[in-house]
């Protein structure tokens, strides 16, 4: 094997016998153009969407999916393929794209992703990779189509002009705000509650003393009878309340705050003239003097309204409370960072007073995947660190 590796090394070192130089020079030229060609020809095969439906877990997944939206049919009648968004225009990153392309088909071949619900439970992870990959190079396959400087603000809705003018002004990321825009956005409730429940975990104390006040680290139910049978309200997040009494593994409290007076005086909101909610009464409970004590009224001059100001005492069990608003704060703050700014310019906690911020809170959540702990959880950490609470808000 030496020799012979030995004797094709002096073969190809000779000068040749038989054809010229400007012949083999020629011949070479025209074997590189052909292998080139061929080379091209492969690859452009597999930049065609029949070939990647054939060979990715897509067929009965995203593709389908991309049928019913706006890049599949439109009045224009301009047509977005699969590899216009997923493969790079320019040459290196084609081929980079290529590689790490085929561990999808790997993952057919072995059986990860070969069936609609072995796809979904990867979905997630699938998503976050393009999200990434799509935010490393500015979503730069949308932008081949899609460029800020040719667009017609004027012809958007008023809400679309403000967003869209932003991000013209800090050339954000297409794939900041369009997540699910031509695919069904995966479910990411599962990895939220799973967070909250770590939460709910370090923060909750194990043990409670009588006349010592904590706050509420979730929705909780609450109830009129110490066999916590009858149902008597519920505690928003981050809501204080007094431990009265101790039986076992339920505690009884006490909620104490201001409620408008007109209707039944369900909600029960922290402070007077502030809609920051610290939980609900059932009727029953609301209407009762067995369980709401009532003192002081004072009229919202802003509205009009009447506000009175009560205690309600109320069994729960012994469980979900925190002794220190710090980590809520701290959970919630990081969750608005990164799940409730990617569309538009991040408003500081203190650019709205509290009133205002849950109207522009919910505006925010057909954007982002919140269960309902989280959703409550922010709100109140908005509110709670809204201009009515800075020094410095606007």
């Amino acid at each position: 094997m030496k020799q012979f590796i030995k004797t094709m090394w002096q073969v190809m070192r000779s000068p040749s016998t038989h054809f010229s130089l400007g012949l083999l020079t020629l011949g070479g030229f025209i074997a590189g153009v052909i292998f080139w060609g061929a080379f091209n020809t492969g690859l452009e095969t597999t930049n065609t969407e029949k070939f990647c439906i054939g060979c990715h877990e897509m067929a009965e997944n995203v593709y389908v999916e991309l049928q019913d939206t706006v890049h599949w049919s439109n009045r224009s009648g301009v047509r977005a393929t699969c590899p216009d968004c997923h493969v790079p225009h320019n040459w290196t990153d084609k081929i980079a794209r290529k590689m790490q392309a085929s561990k999808e088909v790997w993952g057919k071949m072995f059986g990860t992703i070969n069936t609609r619900e072995k796809f979904l439970e990867k979905r997630l992870e699938l998503a976050q990779h393009e999200w990434q990959r799509f935010s490393a190079n500015n979503s730069l396959e949308c932008r081949n189509c899609h460029d800020y400087k040719s667009m017609d603000f004027t012809k958007m809705s008023e809400k679309a002009q403000v967003q869209m003018r932003r991000a013209a002004e800090r050339d954000q990321s297409c794939i900041d705000c369009h997540k699910g825009i031509a695919h069904q956005l995966p479910d990411m409730l599962e990895g939220n509650s799973e967070a909250f429940a770590q939460l709910e975990q370090s923060a909750s104390v194990s043990s409670f003393k009588v006349g010592n006040n904590y706050f509420s680290v979730r929705l909780l139910p609450l109830y009129q009878d110490e066999a916590l049978q009858t149902k008597g309200g519920q505690l928003n997040p981050v809501t204080p309340v007094k431990v009265v009494q101790i039986e076992g593994d339920k505690i009884k409290v006490e909620l104490a705050g201001w409620r408008k007076t007109k209707g039944f005086g369900r909600v029960v909101n922290e402070d007077f003239g502030f809609n920051i909610i610290s939980g609900f009464l059932t009727k029953d409970v609301a209407q009762s003097d067995a369980f709401v004590e009532s003192f002081e009224t004072k009229v919202d001059e802003l509205t009009g309204l009447k506000w009175q100001r009560v205690t309600v005492q109320l069994w729960m069990k012994a469980s979900a409370l925190s002794d220190s608003t710090e980590p809520l704060w701290d959970y919630a703050r990081e969750t608005y960072q990164t799940s409730c700014s990617v569309c538009h310019t991040q408003p500081d906690e203190d650019h709205f007073d509290a009133n205002t911020w849950p109207g522009m809170f919910n505006g925010m959540l057909s954007f982002v995947n919140l269960d309902g702990d989280t959703q409550a959880l922010v709100l109140k950490y908005l509110q709670k660190h809204s201009s009515d609470f800075s020094e410095t808000g606007h």
